[in-house]
């Protein structure tokens, strides 16, 4: 019996840890991304989505980083009676909430979109469609962080996986070929210009 209760009092502790025994609280999050062309250009959109455990507040955001080839005055919010409650911004670096660590290249623009209505929350919230345009179709695997709060009164700062626009990566260089290859072209040569000499 001791030693089960010993055995029973090192795995609580564990799950604790790993994070078996308890719910984890997620701010804002983007459950769909999509790229379509749009005159042009490509259109890259983000569906958000507000958890039933957070809340979002005035003055909450959240940022996608290194969109690259990012066209000016692209960005927009759709498919939501919130809309006009947003606003938006781009830089170099962050926004970042406190406590998460995005990779962040400051030469790559970062977008970020900033509520400024109502508290929504208590129950999951689609808050539309958020999308800006690039000059580029090809996408890589950058980070979204957000900040909002939680039905508990605390501040939530989540991060997580999305996808940007990237320049085409260019195609690899041929291969070097191995100093055996050279030895044989250079026997080769000599060859070939006597055979040319004398058919």
């Amino acid at each position: 019996m001791s030693g089960f209760c010993r055995g029973r009092g090192f795995a609580i502790p564990l799950l604790l840890t790993l994070g078996v025994a308890a719910p984890l609280q997620a701010g804002l999050v983007p459950v769909r991304v999509s790229v379509l062309p749009d005159g042009g250009y490509y259109r890259f959109t983000y569906a958000i989505v507000l958890p039933s455990d957070a809340l979002l507040r005035p003055g909450d955001y959240f940022t996608i980083y290194d969109f690259d080839g990012f066209v000016p005055g692209s960005d927009q919010v759709g498919g939501t009676p919130y809309a006009s409650y947003w606003s938006f911004s781009s830089s170099g670096t962050g926004p970042t909430p406190p406590g998460v660590l995005p990779m962040d290249d400051p030469r790559i623009p970062n977008l970020t979109w900033t509520y400024h209505g109502p508290v929504l929350g208590a129950a999951q919230t689609g808050l539309g469609n958020f999308w800006a345009l690039s000059i580029y179709p090809d996408t890589k695997e950058s980070w979204f962080t957000a900040r909002t709060g939680t039905v508990g009164g605390y501040n939530d700062h989540n991060i997580t996986p999305t996808t940007v626009p990237t320049p085409k990566a260019p195609p690899p260089p041929p291969p070097v070929p191995e100093p055996a290859a050279w030895v044989l072209a250079a026997l080769g040569l000599p060859l070939l210009g006597f055979w040319r000499r004398h058919p």
